[in-house]
């Protein structure tokens, strides 16, 4: 009967690649007021009468590539995660996702029913970084669900871990495996947000995009900035391997809609590089440790085939840090110092 137990938060995936399945996933996704943050009616319409109808039938086409055996990469290898966890610090470990299954309310109820002594709840969202469209959402969402039940325990929520030194060693050195053959650059491409989010939620109101380099000047800003610490997951870890300034640069993939997004697009930069010289590419996705549809869809087929026709030669992909053991010890140290 353990008093503290441990709870993984993932974005989440349809329940199956049903189109029916996915457009209840991309509805509940897209309706979220954190990912479309503009008003309800509006997001409705915009939402399910134009995004969900178009995109469902292509999302569901794309899920099929990836699919397994086991369904959802993403759940089964959060849930693969889970049980390592468990073993590995002795703490019982639960699972839960943003959007579709399991929700919060399941994984609370579970967590409640077999451990009716605990009176904390450690949550450890799998977001490296903040955005309001991931980390935020997803500890509201957990918070708010625990709020609204009769749990009678505490919720302790692990800060954003982009700059923490044992994630960067462990993403270093899962990376370095792909650095033995001859390479000409590194590209690190995170998800992207609009660049309006970043301003937004800046708690100084003149800091993001408002003054120069404003990424290096200190500000408490940093502390939700996305683009500042996706920066610096990349300084961290290009130090750590060693590479020169000119090996490695990130980018920002699955852009929406026609807004300004954080720049430069990871498509333009894969289509543009072999211009430059570069034809041989390593390209991560550091802002998702587990992978998922934008890593093993949107990145290693369809980024290799626009890299490809351009005229790249190789293009490897290193895969997230899924259920690497230096990532199982990294989260056993965020939940100690939590």
């Amino acid at each position: 009967m353990a008093k503290k137990v441990l709870l993984l938060a993932n974005l989440g995936s349809p329940n199956s690649t049903a189109t029916k399945d996915v457009k209840t996933y991309l509805a509940e996704f897209l309706m979220d007021e954190r990912v479309i943050d503009i008003p309800y009616f509006a997001r409705l319409l915009l939402v399910r009468g134009i995004i969900v109808p178009f995109r469902a039938p292509k999302s569901a086409a794309k899920y099929k590539t990836i699919w397994t055996e086991n369904g959802s990469p993403l759940i089964h290898i959060t849930n693969q995660l889970a049980t390592k966890v468990q073993q590995h610090i002795g703490m019982p470990t639960y699972v839960c996702m943003r959007y579709a299954n399991p929700t919060p309310k399941y994984a609370l109820d579970l967590i409640k029913q077999q451990n009716p002594d605990v009176e904390e709840v450690v949550m450890l969202p799998l977001y490296p970084h903040y955005a309001m469209s991931s980390y935020e959402t997803a500890v509201v969402h957990v918070q708010n669900t625990l709020q609204a039940g009769n749990y009678g325990f505490a919720l302790k929520v692990v800060k954003p871990f982009y700059n923490h030194p044992k994630y960067i060693t462990a993403l270093a050195n899962s990376i370095k495996p792909y650095l033995t053959k001859p390479y000409d650059h590194v590209l690190f491409s995170y998800h992207g947000i609009p660049q309006r989010h970043v301003t937004k939620i800046d708690p100084t109101g003149n800091h993001c995009f408002k003054c120069e380099n404003c990424c290096a000047v200190p500000s408490p800003a940093h502390d939700v900035c996305y683009r500042h610490q996706i920066s610096k997951t990349t300084e961290l870890v290009a130090k750590e391997l060693n590479l020169p300034q000119d090996k490695f640069s990130f980018s920002f993939q699955s852009r929406l809609g026609q807004e300004k997004w954080l720049q430069p697009y990871t498509t333009v930069q894969l289509k543009s590089f072999p211009k430059k010289n570069i034809k041989n590419l390593v390209v991560l996705s550091p802002a998702f440790v587990s992978d998922c549809l934008e890593t093993l869809e949107e990145i290693h087929e369809e980024g290799m085939e626009d890299f490809m026709h351009a005229g790249g030669q190789s293009f490897t992909t290193v895969p997230c840090l899924n259920t690497n053991q230096e990532w199982i010890e990294t989260i056993q140290q965020l939940v100690n110092e939590a």
